[in-house]
C-alpha cells in the first residue's frame, strides 16, 4: 500500500521558506524533500518531528530458562 505523504510551505515575510512534512516516518521525511530542497537553495536549520525517530526504538528482552532435571 502506498504511503501519503503532505508537504506543507511556509514562506515568511523575510523571505524564508518552512518546510513541514506530514503523513511520513523516519528517513522517508528527508528523503520526500531532499529533490524539492536541491532546487530552492541551502538548508539553514532542519529541526526533525518527533515522526522522524518512530520505529527507530530498540526492544530489548533478557529471557532466563532454568531447566531442573529430576
Amino acid at each position: 500500500m502506498a504511503e501519503y505523504q503532505k508537504i506543507e510551505y511556509r514562506i515568511g515575510k523575510d523571505g524564508k521558506i518552512t518546510e513541514t512534512v506530514i503523513g511520513a516516518t523516519g528517513s522517508s521525511c528527508t528523503e520526500t524533500t531532499k529533490g524539492i530542497e536541491a532546487e530552492l537553495g541551502d538548508v539553514e536549520t532542519q529541526e526533525l518531528l518527533s515522526e522522524y525517530y518512530e520505529g527507530d526504538e530498540t526492544i530489548t528482552t533478557d529471557q532466563t530458562t532454568s531447566l531442573n532435571q529430576y
